[in-house]
C-alpha cells in the first residue's frame, strides 16, 4: 500500500468519526500545536506513543570519508517512543 497522504487521512478520519473535514484538520492541528509546547516534560498520544526531549552526551565519531576521529558535541533531541500497544497491533 502507497503512503496515505495529509487530505486522505484527513478524509479517513473524517469519515469514520462522521464529523467534518474542516472539523478534524482542526482537531489534528491543535493536537500537534499541544504536542509542540508540550514535549518538553513528554506529550503521550495514548495507545500511540509519547514525544520525549532527550539529551545526548557528547561523543567520539569518525568522519566517513577520511576514517579522522571526530568529536560529537553534546545536544538535545526529540524522540517519539512508540506504545507497547501500538508494536503489538501493528507487528502481530
Amino acid at each position: 500500500m502507497a503512503k496515505m497522504t495529509k487530505a486522505q487521512i484527513m478524509a479517513k478520519l473524517a469519515e469514520k468519526t462522521g464529523m467534518k473535514k474542516k472539523e478534524v484538520v482542526c482537531l489534528i492541528e491543535a493536537m500537534v500545536d499541544l504536542a509542540y509546547k508540550e514535549a518538553k516534560n513528554a506529550f503521550t498520544i495514548p495507545g500511540l506513543g509519547k514525544l520525549v526531549l532527550v539529551n545526548r552526551k557528547a561523543r567520539m565519531g569518525r568522519n566517513p570519508a577520511t576514517g579522522e576521529p571526530i568529536k560529537i558535541p553534546a545536544k538535545r533531541v526529540l524522540k517519539f517512543r512508540i506504545a507497547k500497544a501500538a508494536k503489538e497491533a501493528v507487528l502481530k
